[in-house]
């Protein structure tokens, strides 16, 4: 047998001294065997293995039709012999591959039936040997790890992949006024990333893949959520009680420690916090010890809240403001004017809990 310039042996020569105790392995065990685990063609198919392929199928299956009427099940699948060899595809510049055919299961479900929580079974058609469908190409491995594409050998190279879960970093103070600028990536197991961040006004946005940046909220809204179930999820509230007379705003201890007093805290005349100040743990002491559940405030210490929840017109059943709307004076007038008695308002404070999601 004669050999081309470049097939041509080359002699190795060894000049150690001491003979090898060990035979080389075949290193090329590891990609050949894991391929015929994931293909498991010379396995029969009611012993296979839920992995690999098979695994691929169980999890795509049943499809059901959007009335429900239909299912289509999973039986088996089958790899038929490649139409050329190795030799032949690499001469003639095509891919090493084999035909994939699945074999499936059609339940169809009677339409008439009078039990909405029991379906009859109308008919059952599975495809045989001849007619199964065609699913496309499946690459085969040759013996030498390789894969032939398009007439060319091919090898797999392993790669690193970030590990999934939930990962948060900022940008390291990188704008000019210093300020941090905190971003998460969610990394799914298999899926897009998804990526959450401010800018430098406290806006969060979030990205699919990578790619343009949209408000978060679009992407909630895009997930069935309200206005209102965005509300609930993400902020507490502060509840208030109005009357011609006066504006109250029922006391919680929770939400006053470590924040700076919004108004004067005072009962009667004794001035517990100045507003502007902020409150320690001795105020605190002090709010509990008067025994007192609501503090009357200036109506301009209630503009500018966003309200909490959406404020109906007990008589007449019209909105009068909606969820994520701003509190003004026009509207505390017409509130009163419907005698509203309570509302309630998103908490926000100077520490943990800003308006990042509602503005």
């Amino acid at each position: 047998m004669s050999f081309s310039f470049t097939e041509k042996k080359r002699i190795r020569k060894d000049f150690g001294k001491q003979k090898a105790a060990l035979d080389v392995p075949d290193l090329l065990t590891l990609q050949v065997n894991s391929y015929e685990a994931f293909l498991q063609r010379d396995v029969d198919p009611e012993k296979r293995e839920n992995a690999g392929l098979q695994a691929t199928f169980n999890n795509l299956f049943p499809i059901e039709s959007f009335s429900k009427n239909a299912r289509l099940e999973f039986v088996s699948y089958r790899l038929e012999e490649p139409e050329f060899s190795e030799r032949e595809c690499q001469l003639r510049g095509l891919s090493y591959a084999a035909p994939l055919r699945v074999k499936t299961k059609l339940i169809t479900y009677d339409k008439n039936t009078d039990k909405e929580t029991v379906k009859e079974v109308k008919d059952i058609k599975q495809t045989g040997d001849t007619t199964d469908v065609y699913f496309g190409e499946i690459p085969l491995m040759t013996e030498h790890g390789t894969f032939i594409i398009n007439g060319t050998d091919r090898v797999i190279v392993s790669q690193l992949h970030r590990s999934p879960g939930v990962f948060f970093d900022h940008d390291k103070g990188v704008q000019t006024s210093g300020k941090l600028l905190f971003s998460a990536r969610v990394i799914p197991y298999r899926g897009s990333w998804l990526d959450f961040e401010f800018d430098a006004k406290d806006n969060i946005f979030a990205r699919i893949d990578r790619r343009r940046k949209i408000p978060a909220t679009i992407l909630l809204h895009a997930l069935d959520f309200s206005d209102q179930d965005i509300i609930d999820i993400f902020f507490d509230k502060d509840s208030y009680r109005l009357s011609k007379k006066a504006i109250e705003v029922e006391i919680n201890t929770d939400h006053l420690k470590g924040t700076i007093a919004e108004f004067d805290i005072k009962f009667g005349k004794k001035l517990i916090v100045n507003k502007g100040k902020r409150i320690n743990a001795l105020h605190i002491k002090q709010i509990k010890e008067s025994r007192k559940k609501y503090l009357e405030i200036n109506e301009s210490d209630l503009i500018g809240k966003v309200i909490a929840e959406e404020i109906i017109n007990k008589k007449t059943g019209e909105v009068i403001a909606n969820a994520n709307d701003e509190v003004t004076s026009d509207l505390i007038e017409e509130l009163k004017e419907n005698e509203v008695k309570d509302i309630k308002t998103i908490y926000i404070n100077d520490v943990d809990q800003g308006p990042y999601i509602s503005n």
